[in-house]
């Protein structure tokens, strides 16, 4: 009884029930204004009455066809529009309320002013590396994926010079990072969707409060609604006092708008410029197996050293001010990042970058990074990914890498963390298996994972899940890499977790054709979410 009322009135049921709560009363406002209007009017003007009802109707079918005509011809992806279009004509006018409320799914207007003037300022302190000719030479034919990047996202630049290291699980990254920011001397930035009180988290505190103190500039940004119910409000305040610079990335206020689904969901650490982390594994103890919630936590992460650790600086500092209200007088760009790296020889390339969501990100890169590595495989394609919800583009992509013959592998979970997402991943399976793909579920629990790795040559480890809301919503961020060392570790891992997992079959799949169909309505609404 003690559990339920606590989650009935943790921080999470409070902000979940306030957008209920304001999102009826501003509904109930207009239709009982418009129910009053209509009553005052019959009973002062009854011979008007019925001119005044038509009036209203037609007025209703103006709306719902400007409505119509703006939907069907918006910037956006054909799978949004289709539900969208659903909701104005099913629900009448009820349904155009709902979509000019929640159909804007952009950025706030000083969001976009501040990126924008960041962005510029990003551009003029970063220089490319290695030039078109030269990428060409030296990543064959791969170097289109990689010149497309570029093209679509001008912070991703391509270093060499730089060390990887991949960890195939939680603990071991937790070591490492642990160790690493106990050497730092100069500054730690930190970005993470979720932070949660924990003895992970409290380890991690616990060092980054010592390091203020010795001097070291410590910055913290995490995503509030990510972080709901596992942090109180108030700890930005609490890590200030600690000497921690801490910000909440697009703090939750109680107002009705779709801005809430642009979270923060990169993970990041910098450390003094010339080291960088970043992969899946948030700050809470279920994602390092402290707790076994669902079973084995299946993560990764990768570890940078070296100049490709420039463009994560990059992303941290835009994201950090972000949320700013004026543009900071100083470029800081330049001051966090080293001017001299260490040289690593026949450690390959690599390719750190970011998206989010429009319009200041005009494609969805995360999405065409993985489809061009799909269209681009001889050989092979292995995938991890907690959820597959794709659209058309990558469905085919995916479908048509196998039937032409390139040994296609999927790595999801066996114990889900949320049973109808888990449901709309299944219902995936069926066409993929019918087309070659080989779908296995990994049976000692749970892959929060997001990798790819394809002809022992590039693969990519970061945030981005196979999903609407990785692909559409969020911020995310990964590294693309050719020929690394990291790429050998991460194809063993992927290996030796498929012999961990259950392959599964199309009578398997066939046999959920219930569940397809009971989730086919909910996954035409998915786009939306």
């Amino acid at each position: 009884m003690k559990r339920y009322l606590k989650k009935l009135f943790s921080r999470f049921s409070i902000v979940a029930l306030t957008i209920i709560l304001i999102f009826t009363v501003e509904v109930m406002a207009i239709v009982g204004g418009v129910y009053v209007a209509r009553e005052v009017v019959a009973q002062q003007f009854p011979a008007a009455a019925v001119y005044v009802d038509w009036g209203l109707r037609v007025l209703g079918w103006i709306v719902i066809a400007i409505a119509v005509l703006h939907c069907a011809n918006r910037d956006m992806v054909p799978e949004t529009k289709i539900p969208w279009l659903l909701c104005i004509v099913i629900l009448d006018v009820f349904g155009v309320a709902i979509y000019i409320v929640f159909s804007a799914n952009r950025p706030s207007r000083r969001q976009r002013r501040i990126f924008h003037a960041l962005y510029g300022r990003a551009l003029e302190s970063s220089t490319r590396a290695i030039g078109k000719q030269e990428l060409a030479q030296a990543m064959g034919e791969w170097a289109d994926v990689s010149e497309a990047l570029y093209t679509e996202n001008p912070f991703a630049v391509v270093h060499t010079n730089t060390r990887t290291q991949y960890y195939p699980t939680g603990e071991k990254f937790a070591e490492a990072l642990l160790e690493d920011l106990n050497a730092a001397k100069e500054y730690i930035f930190m970005e993470y969707f979720i932070v949660s009180k924990g003895k992970f988290w409290s380890a991690i505190l616990e060092v980054l409060e010592r390091k203020a103190k010795e001097g070291v500039e410590v910055r913290f940004l995490y995503d509030d609604i990510g972080s709901v119910g596992r942090v109180r409000a108030g700890y930005p305040k609490i890590l200030r006092e600690k000497g921690i610079h801490c910000k909440k990335f697009n703090p939750f206020i109680p107002v009705i708008s779709n801005v809430h689904n642009n979270r923060d969901h990169r993970k990041i650490t910098i450390i003094d410029g010339k080291v960088g982390y970043t992969g899946g594994i948030n700050l809470a103890d279920e994602y390092v197996n402290l707790e076994h919630s669902y079973g084995h936590w299946k993560d990764n992460a990768i570890r940078l050293e070296g100049e490709g650790v420039k463009n994560f600086i990059t992303l941290f500092l835009t994201m950090w001010h972000m949320g700013d209200r004026k543009i900071a007088a100083e470029d800081e760009f330049p001051r966090y990042t080293p001017t001299e790296y260490e040289k690593f020889e026949g450690e390959g390339l690599v390719q750190p970058y970011s998206d989010g969501p429009r319009p200041l990100y005009t494609k969805q890169i995360g999405e065409d990074v993985y489809i061009n590595i799909l269209n681009g495989a001889k050989k092979y394609v292995y995938i991890a990914t907690p959820y597959l919800i794709i659209d058309y583009r990558m469905r085919e992509a995916i479908k048509l890498a196998a039937e032409r013959g390139v040994d296609v592998r999927i790595l999801t979970p066996h114990i889900p963390d949320k049973r109808l997402v888990f449901a709309l991943t299944r219902s995936n399976y069926y066409a993929l298996i019918r087309s070659g793909v080989k779908i296995y579920e990994y049976l000692p629990g749970f892959v929060h994972a997001k990798s790819f790795v394809a002809d022992d040559e590039v693969g990519v480890v970061g945030t981005i899940n196979l999903d609407y809301r990785s692909f559409l919503h969020h911020y995310e961020n990964a590294v693309f890499m050719y020929r690394t060392q990291a790429l050998t570790a991460l194809k063993k891992d992927m290996e030796e977790s498929f012999a961990l997992s259950a392959l599964q079959t199309e009578e398997e799949a066939r046999r959920n054709a219930i569940t397809r169909g009971l989730t086919s309505l909910a996954k035409l609404f998915a786009p939306l979410f």
